[in-house]
């Protein structure tokens, strides 16, 4: 699972609610990289030479293991990310079903016959294509999902026979190493994932390696442009971020669609790509959602996420906390109106709705990434899409209305890599094609979808 390393520095690992150190790990450094190249050539040599059946069943027994050891590794989720044991549970759950999917995409998607004969001078040609992996792939993952979204890289690139260079989160490297861990128990080659801790000068080092065949990155928008600017010529697939808006039409159920908007508001202390961070209402219902909605934020319990009945533990630093109240600092600074929270201790940030934000303010045009919402009023269909779409990138949006014309015509005008009709903007199901749309969108997330851009097409043609 690692690599040696020169190094001597040490990655403390800290509990963000208790702020103790938890693990302390060796970091690697620039001098390491060839010898972790060296690893992940020998580990691409042995991937590719596990028949698809092996590695269905390495991914399958991984998942049962997962399945078995869901406890320990929601536990260490708390501890490591500080998600409330409730949603720790749940992604535990949602990474098996990833690794699962992974398992049966694995024997399941192969390539197809090519009909030759259809064409003119194919006549007397058979064949078909296979997909065949690309080699070593380097996956950086962020601390939000600390599990699942790990899986959602290792499980495809295992699928299609690659190697991995694993750079997990600094903040969260632990929950990444369980699941390698795992996937090791399970029976795979201990050479096909190396695991690698540093700073961002490894991290740039690893990306310029010509002989790391694509990048698959889910993080911030800078990071991603500097990826970018290093890879050179390999395949990029990124995941970077979002600001979802959430559109609620008169004629929708309020108070369903104020649960969903705290849910996917609040949810993993607004640490989510796809959370909802704008929420545009109908002018005619904008007080009494907003009513509905700043009481409703009002009775979650923030704090300890080791407690069943907390409803937002904190974020995953105190500095991220401090980012978030600075950003409604200055949107109340702004004309803003805060509706329900802003209060801070350490490094909980307690659930935070706020109306009347300037467009201008940050809080309204980049991504949060904290417990906070925004609500504003709209008059028309035309001007809630423009406003929903005014910003520069988008992952996921939302739609509250029982007028199927409507939501058929939201769905096609918001221009966004998924919209969600009378749900949350973070429903997400493991399977679905996931991934953003406009500025910086590169490929798909998704166990099939991954997979596919994790491998490429090999035709064979023969001439009878």
């Amino acid at each position: 699972m690692d690599a040696p390393t020169t190094g001597t520095a040490v990655l403390r690992v800290l509990d963000p609610y208790s702020g103790e150190t938890i693990a302390e790990l060796a970091q690697h450094t620039v001098e390491d990289v060839e010898p972790i190249m060296e690893r992940a050539r020998l580990g691409a040599s042995l991937s590719r030479e596990l028949t698809r059946f092996a590695r269905h069943t390495i991914l399958d027994r991984a998942a049962r293991i997962l399945e078995e050891r869901a406890d320990e590794a929601a536990a260490l989720i708390v501890r490591e990310a500080g998600k409330t044991i409730t949603q720790a549970r749940k992604e535990v759950r949602r990474a098996v079903t990833t690794i699962s999917l992974s398992a049966e995409t694995a024997r399941a998607f192969d390539g197809e016959v090519i009909p030759f004969d259809a064409y003119e001078g194919g006549g007397n040609r058979r064949g078909w294509y296979t997909r065949e992996p690309l080699g070593v792939i380097l996956a950086i993952t962020p601390y939000n999902d600390a599990l699942n979204l790990v899986a959602h890289k290792l499980g495809p690139a295992i699928a299609g026979g690659n190697a991995v260079v694993l750079k997990p989160s600094q903040l969260t490297p632990l929950t990444a190493r369980f699941l390698v861990d795992v996937l090791l128990e399970a029976g795979l080659p201990d050479e096909i994932i190396t695991v690698v801790h540093g700073d961002r000068q490894v991290a740039q080092a690893l990306v310029a390696v010509r002989d790391i065949r694509m990048v698959s990155f889910t993080g911030g928008f800078a990071t991603g442009e500097a990826i970018a600017r290093t890879a050179g010529l390999k395949k990029l697939a990124m995941e970077l971020g979002g600001n979802a808006p959430v559109v609620v039409f008169a004629d929708a159920d309020i108070a369903e669609a104020v649960e969903a908007c705290v849910s996917g508001a609040f949810w993993a202390a607004g640490q989510n790509c796809v959370g909802s961070q704008r929420i545009l209402i109908e002018r005619s219902v904008y007080a009494e959602f907003r009513d509905r909605f700043a009481a409703r934020t009002s009775t979650l319990r923030a704090g300890d996420p080791s407690d069943p009945a907390t409803d937002v533990g904190p974020m995953i630093s105190e500095a991220a906390a401090v980012r978030a109240e600075r950003m409604v600092d200055d949107a109340v600074s702004a004309g803003a109106r805060v509706l329900a929270g802003h209060r801070r201790d350490g490094s909980v940030y307690w659930p935070t709705a706020v109306e009347n934000v300037a467009l201008s303010c940050e809080l309204w045009n980049e991504e949060a990434f904290a417990p906070v919402v925004a609500l504003a009023p709209f008059d028309s269909e035309e001007e809630a899409v423009a406003e929903a779409n005014s910003v520069d990138y988008a992952l996921h949006a939302a739609v509250f209305t029982t007028d199927i014309g409507r939501a058929l015509r939201l769905a096609e005008a918001l221009d966004a890599g998924g919209v969600m009709i009378n749900d949350s903007s973070d429903y997400r199901i493991d399977s679905m094609p996931f991934g953003g749309s406009k500025y910086g969108s590169m490929g798909r997330e998704g166990v099939r979808f991954a997979y596919e851009e994790m491998t490429q097409p090999k035709v064979t043609c023969i001439t009878t």
